[in-house]
């Protein structure tokens, strides 16, 4: 295989759909996946029906579970695609083959998420854990991206964000295609926040759905929901503008709206009555927004950022408190100028 070489650390339903995409794009992918079942699968059937239904991925892409096999001198490019909540530990995994890439020009986080306890983002955690000498090399992609949907070449736009343009302008061209449209942007800070806590609104979202109610709803939480993105945002740094773009308002929407949104699903099974610990044991995948709702909170509080949507789903799936209730709250608190 021609073209440049990709490694990609994570399998899940993310990782499948952005092997499948660049090997499709014509570069080199070798995808690590910690699960040997999958591999095993993966490998045989080039396929995983748990994760992506219906969906066979190139023949080219190398399966592994070993980080030897798939972190070679030859890799250009890394992308993590675990959950935002495992990208320590995946990262210190892989920390004694990282040293020996001497080709390789960036590492793409595609996890969104605030880790718990350290109430970092995902560039600031990779900074923590990476040699000194590839640092420099963090950036992200996100935006309104449904693996589901990249798999099936469905028309989809993202953006790559960092520092450093001319590395971001290079790579644009690498992801991009006549379904998939990476944009640039040099705000990290304010990328990151959008792709964290759009999950948590996606979660209030779904507890708007399981709870019946209407459009006037869901486009008030969606507007205030964006309201409490772009405070937080500014809080930590970010530009304000960025909220109005694909990894803010884009996210935003496609995420609270989808029958694949996780985050949904979970706030919709809340929203009908069922217990968390419940919902989570259905799952195939991560619900990255669950993890994010207790970390962000946190912060919100740590910054003294004013965030009701999100304290409320933060009680909803912590405090055990009634959906209904945390609405009626919502809707009964002092009344403000928007």
């Amino acid at each position: 295989m021609t073209g440049t070489k990709f490694a990609i650390l994570g399998g899940g339903a993310w990782g499948l759909a952005l092997a499948k995409l660049l090997s499709e794009n014509g570069h080199g992918v070798k995808v690590w996946e910690y699960n040997p079942e999958y591999v095993a699968l993966l490998r045989d059937t080039h396929a995983n029906p748990f994760l992506l239904k219906g969906i066979t991925l190139p023949d080219a892409i190398f399966f592994s579970h070993a980080f030897d096999k798939v972190l070679t001198p030859e890799t250009e490019h890394l992308i993590f695609a675990v959950p935002s909540q495992f990208l320590r530990q995946a990262v210190r995994s892989a920390a004694p083959y990282l040293c020996a890439l001497p080709r390789l020009k960036s590492i793409i986080n595609v996890a969104k998420g605030i880790e718990e306890n350290t109430l970092q983002r995902m560039s600031e955690v990779l900074s923590e854990e990476l040699p000194d000498c590839q640092k420099a090399l963090v950036i992200c992609l996100s935006g309104p991206s449904h693996a589901e949907e990249v798999a099936r070449k469905i028309p989809t736009a993202v953006v790559l964000a960092g520092s450093d343009d001319e590395l971001l302008e290079s790579l644009q061209p690498l992801f991009s295609n006549a379904y998939f449209r990476a944009y640039r942007a040099p705000d990290l800070i304010g990328v990151e926040v959008g792709g964290a806590v759009k999950n948590i609104i996606a979660i209030a979202a779904g507890i708007i759905d399981g709870l019946g109610f209407g459009d006037n709803t869901k486009g008030a939480l969606l507007t205030r929901g964006l309201v409490e993105i772009r405070r937080l945002g500014i809080a930590l740094g970010a530009m304000p503008e960025t909220f109005l773009g694909l990894s803010g308002v884009g996210d935003l929407f496609t995420t609270a709206a989808s029958q694949h949104s996780r985050n949904r699903f979970v706030g919709y099974e809340l929203g009908q009555g069922k217990k968390l610990n419940a919902i989570l044991a259905s799952m195939q995948a991560v619900a990255e927004g669950v993890a994010t709702t207790r970390s962000v909170h946190a912060l919100a509080l740590k910054l003294g950022v004013e965030m009701p949507i999100t304290a409320q789903v933060h009680a909803v799936l912590f405090d055990d408190k009634q959906p209904l209730q945390a609405m009626t709250e919502l809707m009964t608190r002092s009344l403000k100028s928007e």
